[in-house]
């Protein structure tokens, strides 16, 4: 059941071979923004045995478990020692149609989860902005949705998984019996060992539409003031946010909040004719050698300007299929090709609830240096699950940024510094440029997983070219 972007992120495109277990491919590796290429030996274990087998032979240089390669960074990447791509090992073990519990294969995307379990009237409980993501890759990065702020991110939906560790022995991680483990393995960046299957607890859904209500908000104090009167009357929230504005229009946002729709909800003739399906069509396909400035700062304005005026002053009611509110850049194939050959940086950021006046200056300094942030949005987050998982109670905001612009590193930096000042943090699957100093005082559990992730790898097996850039795990073969 492998669906549209089966093949990994970032991989150079080639015929794979079928490869011993022992045996790996030399490949390019980059994460989906497409910077710091580096080279790795990739396998591709066929089950869970395989996986312990080469847990117990890493290499000099250690592994570390790669799914669709959407994380935008390094965090997928092991320079000159192994990856190993789980892509292969993604069985339905088990799925309980009446209570929604279903057990699966690391491998197994979110996209082919939905696709398998809408049928019987369920649906998975957090996506995250592409349905081409891992469960396995979902756990490790602890990946959010729209609906954080009511429901929590994907762990709060695991019951169960099973951890491979160095060595090879397997067990089975859940959060009452082993919380410790479970803590530092949600989002820990597949550092504590590799998942090669996890049980998680479904939503129950009637359609496979989505009631969204649309409104226009004048500026970025206008958007937090109606998010924070109305997001708990909604399942998902989430606001556009045009970060080139400025003056009085700073921050003027579309947002767009919403629920599962139910059949009663649906005219007389979808009800007859509706089948629960998820099919998101993938109609598009960016060319390969898009030039660089492609989305340029005036070329962006000009886009702002059209969406915000074409967007509803306020809109209810209105029905949308759940690919088209939750995936709509899933119908570009490959659209990171868009930002050039230089690629992209998603730069997000957390800042805690009372630390709205720091994230008023990122949005100012975007606007102040006119940097071309596209796709930037802003959403609410409740509590955090994991000891390295991004989300705090607080604000969040996302946004794309071509990379290779000389002044992009310091004004990053800048802003790296104003968000770690205000007790916010940067999501760690998204990024590819920290400066390790600033680790600690973004992620103040870090010491403890640590010596959690020490006891798991004592011979730092796991290794990635984000751990060793941060100092996270790899011990001896850094």
């Amino acid at each position: 059941m492998r669906g549209n972007g089966s093949r990994p992120g970032g991989a150079i495109p080639r015929a794979a071979p079928d490869l011993g277990v022992a045996d790996g491919e030399p490949t390019l590796l980059t994460g989906w923004g497409r910077t710091a290429p580096t080279l790795a030996s990739l396998h591709r274990p066929a089950d869970a045995e395989q996986v312990a087998e080469l847990l117990a032979q890493p290499g000099a240089r250690g592994l570390v478990a790669r799914g669709l390669g959407r994380s935008y960074g390094d965090a997928a990447q092991n320079a000159g020692g192994r990856v190993l791509s789980l892509l292969d090992v993604r069985g339905v073990r088990g799925f309980d149609p009446k209570s929604g519990l279903i057990a699966v294969g690391a491998g197994f995307s979110i996209g082919d989860l939905a696709r398998l379990v809408l049928p019987h009237g369920w649906f998975p409980p957090v996506l995250p902005g592409t349905s081409h993501v891992t469960v396995g890759g979902a756990i490790a990065a602890d990946v959010h949705g729209k609906n954080h702020h009511r429901e929590g991110s994907f762990c709060h939906h695991v019951r169960a998984f099973e951890l491979v560790s160095p060595g090879g022995e397997q067990r089975t991680v859940t959060p009452e019996g082993t919380p410790e483990v479970f803590a530092a393995t949600a989002g820990g960046m597949g550092l504590t060992g590799v998942v090669v299957e996890a049980t998680l607890q479904l939503v129950a859904v009637e359609t496979d539409r989505v009631r969204v209500d649309t409104e226009r908000a004048r500026n970025l104090d206008d958007v937090m003031e109606r998010m924070e009167r109305g997001d708990e009357d909604y399942r998902y929230s989430v606001a556009w946010i045009d970060c080139l504005a400025r003056g009085s229009a700073l921050g003027r946002s579309v947002l767009m909040r919403g629920d599962h729709a139910t059949r009663a909800e649906l005219s007389g003739g979808e009800r007859s004719g509706a089948a629960l399906g998820f099919s998101p069509p993938r109609v598009l396909s960016a060319p390969p050698g898009v030039p660089s400035g492609l989305l340029s700062t005036p070329a962006l304005r000009a886009f702002n300007e059209v969406y915000f005026r074409r967007s509803p002053r306020r809109e209810q009611g209105r029905l949308e299929a759940l690919h088209s509110y939750f995936h709509p850049l899933d119908i570009v194939g490959d659209w990171n090709r868009l930002y050039g050959p230089r690629g992209l940086l998603q730069y997000q950021l957390v800042v805690p609830f009372g630390a709205e006046d720091a994230l008023r200056q990122v949005v100012e300094r975007l606007a102040g240096e006119r940097a071309p942030a596209f796709l930037a949005v802003l959403k609410r987050f409740g509590d955090g699950r994991g000891m390295l998982s991004f989300p705090i109670p607080g604000w969040t905001l996302t946004m794309d940024l071509p990379a290779g612009r000389t002044e992009l590193a310091p004004f990053l930096d800048g802003l790296d510094e104003l968000v770690a000042g205000a007790g916010g943090r940067l999501y760690l699957a998204k990024d590819s440029r920290l400066r390790p100093e600033l680790l600690e005082a973004m992620y103040p559990e870090l010491g403890r997983w640590r010596e959690v992730q020490a006891g798991l790898d004592p011979e730092g097996v796991l290794c990635s070219d984000l751990g060793r850039r941060l100092g996270l795990g790899g011990g001896s073969r850094r």
